[in-house]
């Protein structure tokens, strides 16, 4: 006989095993377990952000620049740089090529590790995708 096969064999014995020894008040009890397992993971989930939302207010609230302002700071670093990214690179190429101002043409920015960044800001990130793992999802 083929190992390869065990391994459904035993995994079918498994469920049927399973099945009859499992009664509904077993299963019942599961469900309610992994109902109360969810309940507190929202419930963290809650805390979590409530605490986060805390801190996002006391650092906007800050008197010093380097407390408050470092989201507004990497907010129009990551805007300078997708403007010049996408508009000012694109027209300076288009108009050197017309008139020939430079031999060379200016650095081109890395858009990986802008996007990265952005995504992180803008909470686009899995967080979706864990919205929609959790149920979430709207």
């Amino acid at each position: 006989m083929s190992i390869i096969g065990i391994g459904e064999v035993i995994k079918v014995i498994g469920n049927i095993a399973d099945d009859l020894i499992t009664t509904d008040k077993e299963r019942l009890e599961l469900s309610l377990k992994e109902k109360e397992l969810a309940l507190k993971d929202k419930e963290l989930d809650i805390a979590v952000l409530s605490k986060v939302h805390e801190t996002n207010i006391a650092e906007a609230g800050h008197r010093s620049i380097f407390v408050a302002g470092w989201r507004p700071a990497i907010g129009w670093i990551c805007a300078i740089s997708l403007a010049y990214s996408y508009i000012i690179h694109p027209l300076f190429l288009w108009i050197n090529s017309i008139f020939k101002l430079t031999e060379s043409p200016p650095p081109i920015l890395s858009n990986e590790m802008l996007m990265t960044i952005i995504f992180g800001m803008l909470g686009l990130g899995a967080m979706r995708s864990f919205e929609k793992f959790k149920g979430v999802s709207r």
